[in-house]
């Protein structure tokens, strides 16, 4: 409550002269919370909450302005106070890419997802933000045998099996950091993705724009919790897009539209791959390095944190792993090793 004193307090310093509540808009998985004002004209914004003894807005500033600059929909700044912790952010709604997917729209949305990502990574530039390096990508994959089977699955790893595990991360990685870079989101999938409908005179026009039928403009989508960004692999964002833990496609259909970012890159001059054989065995062993990641984070938060809405995702994303560890030569000992943790659970 005192800190939402503070919030309503630094707004009504803002804008003294207006009126306006407070509501909550959402939470994430860190100590950042946001917060809807709503003025008496109807108009609203969103006040980002990051405590600065645990959260530093300072990337999300750098990085909201790249995005901005290279013409994609980001909460745009209007104000701010970093010694509070508080952002006053212009307000993408309420609706994700998660709710209004369907067989119907998706094509179309996961094209105007492509194009805002082609649009990122041709602003890309070296220096920038923190590079994706191995210390980074193996941090990440250590949380697999730390939370997800020592914590989550309460299993412990034969020394045979490790060296195995460390077998198959080192490709992993080879892969990995062998792949071109550009600027990575790092959760760029449909809880962070926005359907933007709402009227002009409620945000601010920006480039991209397209008129739906009832005269308002549609800037979609409308892109979230990029503060993490990093300078690493070209098919990572398009793993954390296509391989959604929250939502499941046919595989022919990622396909499809893999092959259409592929030829929309290659035209644009993105490094990708010359060969889409090849593109895309970068982008499946790209995943398995966000699954194996993804399945530690979801242990950690349920463990550490008490957090267990992410329990029920675990399946999918266990899904995603298996599927990629069948198909490749280089990943069957990671394979082997899931067959027998599954096993050992099960006969316990």
């Amino acid at each position: 409550m005192q800190r939402q004193k503070q919030l309503t307090e630094w707004l009504s310093s803002l804008y003294p002269d207006q009126t306006f509540t407070i509501a909550p808009a959402s939470a994430d998985a860190s100590f950042r919370r946001y917060f809807r004002a709503t003025f008496a004209d109807g108009s609203t914004k969103v006040v980002m909450d990051a405590p600065p003894q645990h959260e530093d807005c300072k990337p999300f500033l750098h990085i909201g302005k790249l995005f901005e600059d290279a013409g994609t929909h980001v909460p745009h700044v209007y104000a701010q106070d970093l010694a509070q912790g508080f952002l006053l952010l212009s307000d993408l709604g309420n609706t994700t890419y998660l709710q209004v997917l369907d067989a119907e729209n998706a094509r179309r949305l996961y094209g105007e997802a492509l194009d805002a990502l082609i649009k990122i990574q041709l602003s890309s530039r070296k220096d920038e933000l923190p590079a994706y390096d191995e210390a980074l990508l193996r941090r990440e994959l250590n949380l697999f045998p730390e939370w997800y089977i020592a914590k989550h699955l309460g299993a412990t790893l034969s020394d045979k099996q490790q060296a195995k595990l460390e077998e198959v991360f080192t490709r992993i990685l080879k892969n990995n950091l062998a792949q071109p870079c550009v600027y990575v989101h790092r959760d760029f999938h449909s809880r962070n993705l926005m359907y933007i409908d709402f009227p002009l005179s409620n945000s601010l026009p920006q480039a991209g724009e397209r008129t739906n039928e009832k005269g308002n403009f549609l800037i979609s989508p409308g892109i979230l919790d990029f503060q993490d960004a990093v300078y690493g692999p070209i098919t990572y964002d398009l793993a954390s897009l296509f391989k959604d833990a929250y939502i499941k496609w046919e595989e022919a259909e990622i396909i499809d539209w893999l092959i259409r970012y592929w030829e929309k890159a290659r035209k644009a001059g993105l490094p990708v791959r010359e060969d889409f054989a090849d593109f895309y065995r970068d982008y499946e062993m790209m995943g398995v390095q966000r699954h194996i990641k993804v399945l530690g984070i979801f242990a950690r938060l349920y463990h550490r944190d008490g957090k267990d809405g992410y329990l029920k995702d675990m399946p999918l994303v266990m899904e995603y792993l298996h599927k990629a560890c069948e198909r490749y030569i280089d990943l069957k000992p990671l394979l082997n090793i899931l067959l027998e943790l599954n096993a050992q659970v099960e006969k316990a």
